[in-house]
């Protein structure tokens, strides 16, 4: 199951370089790729805002 970002994301950018396998990408909201997603959590611990939520 992979994590996607909410809307609630203020695209800050502190969860770029905590994925470990590079599925996070840059937009008006960030975009986590489910192909890619291994479920870590990684992204979720470091965000200010908990955009970041296991679909």
């Amino acid at each position: 199951m992979a994590y996607v970002i909410s809307s609630e994301c203020i695209a800050c950018g502190q969860c770029l370089p905590e994925c470990p396998v590079d599925a996070i990408s840059e937009g008006d909201i960030y975009i986590i790729d489910a192909d890619k997603c291994i479920d870590c959590g990684q992204c979720s611990s470091v965000c200010p805002v908990d955009a970041p939520k296991q679909n």
